[in-house]
């Protein structure tokens, strides 16, 4: 089989998202031959290169999505005209202007969206056209137009215009040359390692190749959208959140399968629009072989020590885990925390500073207490060093691994916990409670109170820890590794292509189509069983004679047989 594995801003970069998942997917599938289809963030993204790839990555093509082109339009009359009306019925979805038009709204999305790329397949790049002049005025004329919703009536030229580049930029696969028939028409299965912009390709792949869509979200656009520009100016996140929901309907609608990542990614994406019958819950793949080791001996972690693993930024609320910390101190006074994480960024470095500030005014140095070197019970920590060399060493050192995070979306830290066999006291958000399954403790996020009477209920309680480390450890081998996660995925490939009618034409002797001649099953990679022996007149030892065996790809004139 030949998948289109599409991805944005990540595999195969060394840098960027769901870079290890994919990587893992495709050595995992070697049986199957993959074309990657790559969009790069940045030019440092590029710079960066890319990991080694396996044999059967038969090529990578990419685009970039911060290139900004200085040449204006050179679109003809008609040309723009075309433009114009597809780009202002698009503006006009955005806006909630419905403009006399009785066409649904997820309708008029798909054909602006499709009538632009076909545009863009005739005249070629839209990025020029799609930052112009008139595209801002056609985008004000929407914002102006009866039945505008209020915060697009709002909008004023700042507020187009940065628009404008947003979609400039989320747009920019439509000029692409990746759909013809040495391209993306010639796979087989489009597989799209996200939504929004990462699948417009295969929703046009789709649209002009008639290709099966497969879509994976681990976190939804959407959400992303709502998280990460809570600060933008009110038109503009209004605008920008119709066009993700816009298009996360749209790929819902045309992709065949829809993958979540757990039942959280799963209850937005139906509020996205998803159809619930067409998605399936495929949990991320871990490697279990670095923890290993820790989860067959767990008795050897100190029992008097927590541990927070994680990247230290405001959303995972250390400060509410220190708070915490400080009443587990008056219950048990030798006690200790050890954070282990390293800060991103500017944001990163200050939120760790005032952790370190605030760590040292709840326990100044105690030269009389149970530490007798007046060692601060908290320590910062990072893993590299001959101390913590992995994070597999990081669980190691302690009998309980915390949790704080107020905003988590699938948390790999607590999978590594399980699977070093810890018992976990973590916060009720995201897929947590999905992922721990009972065995770990759940409380309120913003909750330092039931935060430290939960981690002081475990830490008095040797036999519970072990009963719900070891319980957790056999919950994450069966749900949460590599191996279950491409099983998952080889199984979806199979169902896709089995339904899927073929689209690549054989001819026979005399020039006419020749149907059935390659059927999907051909081009997947299979050892057929052997052939039962049964009875016969040269004893009961010996097979039928001339029984079938086969390896290797079924050659397409034999399966026509």
């Amino acid at each position: 089989m030949r998948i289109g594995l599409l991805t944005e801003g990540g595999y195969p970069y060394v840098s960027g998202d769901a870079r290890l998942w994919c990587d893992r997917l495709v050595r995992g599938l070697a049986q199957h031959e993959f074309d990657v289809y790559a969009l790069s963030r940045s030019e440092h993204q590029e710079d960066e290169g890319w990991i080694p790839l396996p044999s059967h990555v038969r090529r990578v093509r990419t685009a970039p999505l911060w290139a900004s082109e200085e040449d204006k339009p050179v679109l003809g009359r008609r040309a723009r005209r075309r433009f114009t009306e597809c780009f202002g019925e698009l503006a006009a979805v955005l806006c909630g202007a419905s403009g006399g038009a009785s066409t649904p709204e997820a309708d008029r999305f798909g054909n602006a969206l499709y009538g632009l790329a076909e545009l863009a397949r005739e005249e070629g790049a839209l990025a020029g056209a799609l930052r112009s002049e008139a595209a801002v005025r056609t985008l004000e004329r929407a914002c102006r137009a009866p039945g505008a919703h209020r915060a697009a009536r709002e909008a004023r030229v700042p507020d187009l215009l940065a628009v404008a580049a947003h979609l400039d930029r989320a747009l920019r696969p439509l000029s692409l040359d990746w759909y013809e028939d040495d391209g993306l028409g010639a796979v087989d299965l489009c597989h799209a390692a996200s939504g929004g912009t990462a699948a417009l390709p295969g929703l046009l792949a789709r649209h002009f190749s008639g290709v099966p869509l497969l879509v994976t979200e681990y976190g939804v656009r959407l959400r992303t959208h709502y998280l990460t520009a809570p600060d933008a100016p009110p038109a503009v996140r209004s605008l920008l959140a119709a066009f993700q929901a816009g298009l996360a309907a749209e790929t819902y609608e045309r992709a065949v399968v829809v993958t979540a990542g757990n039942t959280h990614a799963r209850r937005w994406q139906e509020r996205c629009g998803a159809d619930r019958e067409k998605i399936r819950t495929v949990y991320p793949g871990m490697d279990a072989r670095p923890f290993a080791q820790v989860g067959e001996f767990p008795d050897d972690a100190d029992p008097d020590t927590l541990v927070w693993v994680g990247r230290v930024e405001p959303a995972k609320d250390l400060v509410s885990l220190l708070h915490a910390f400080a009443e587990i101190r008056r219950q048990e006074p030798r006690t200790r925390l050890r954070i282990v994480g390293t800060a991103v960024g500017p944001e990163g470095a200050a939120y760790l500073g005032h952790c370190r500030t605030l760590a040292a005014q709840f326990f100044p140095d105690e030269a009389d207490g149970p530490h007798a070197d007046g060692e601060n019970p908290v320590s910062f920590e990072e893993t590299g060093g001959p101390e913590l060399p992995g994070r597999a060493d990081a669980y190691a050192v302690g009998a309980v691994t915390v949790l704080s995070s107020v905003v988590e979306g699938f948390p790999i830290g607590l999978v590594e916990a399980m699977l070093c066999g810890r018992a976990t006291v973590s916060t009720d958000v995201g897929a947590v409670a999905e992922v721990i399954g009972g065995t770990g403790l759940v409380v309120p996020p913003r909750n330092p109170r039931a935060l430290a009477e939960a981690c002081v209920a475990l830490l008095r309680d040797p036999e519970r820890r072990a009963r719900l480390g070891a319980a957790a450890r056999a919950r994450a081998l069966e749900l949460f590794t590599v191996e279950q996660n491409i099983e998952a995925f080889h199984g979806i490939y199979l169902e896709i292509v089995s339904r899927t009618p073929v689209r690549r034409g054989v001819l026979d002797g005399a020039g006419e189509p020749l149907p059935f001649a390659v059927p999907a099953e051909a081009h997947v990679p299979v050892r057929w069983a052997a052939r039962t022996p049964r009875p016969t007149a040269d004893g009961p030892g010996r097979a039928a004679s001339s029984p079938v065996r086969a390896t290797g790809s079924v050659p397409a004139p034999e399966a026509a047989r």
